[in-house]
C-alpha cells in the first residue's frame, strides 16, 4: 500500500470512528504524541485513546487540506469539525505528522491550533 493510500485510509477510518480499522493500519509498537497527554506507545494504548476521544466527541470528522510527503513520512494539514457529548460544536485546524514502516503507521504526532478543549 502506498504512503498516500495509507494516510487517506487512516483519515477515512477515523472519520467513521472505526477503531478496529485504525488498528489494522498501525504497527504493534506505534507511537502517538498528542498535545497535553503523555506519549502513547503501542497500538493498544493508541486505540484505547481513540475510543475515549470518540466518546467525548461522538461527531468528529477531518477534512484533509494538503499532504506533504517525504519518502515514508507525511505532514497532513487538516481541518475538523464536530460536536462533543454535551452537544457543543467544535472545530479546529492542525497538522498530523505520520511515519510509515512496512506500509503501516508507526508514528503519529498531532499539532493543532486550539488545545483549550483538551
Amino acid at each position: 500500500m502506498s504512503v498516500n493510500k495509507t494516510i487517506l485510509q487512516f483519515f477515512e477510518v477515523f472519520n467513521s470512528h472505526d477503531v478496529e480499522g485504525m488498528g489494522q493500519l498501525l504497527t504493534s509498537e506505534a507511537q502517538f504524541y498528542f498535545p497535553k497527554t503523555q506519549p502513547l506507545i503501542g497500538k493498544e494504548q493508541i486505540l484505547r485513546f481513540f475510543k475515549i476521544l470518540f466518546r467525548q466527541y461522538p461527531a468528529l470528522s477531518f477534512e484533509i487540506q494538503r499532504i506533504i510527503r517525504q519518502e515514508s513520512r507525511a505532514a497532513v494539514h487538516w481541518t475538523n469539525r464536530g460536536v462533543n457529548r454535551k452537544k457543543e460544536p467544535y472545530q479546529n485546524e492542525g497538522v498530523t505528522i505520520l511515519e510509515m514502516t512496512a506500509d503501516k503507521i508507526s508514528f503519529i504526532s498531532d499539532f493543532f491550533k486550539n488545545t483549550e478543549k483538551f
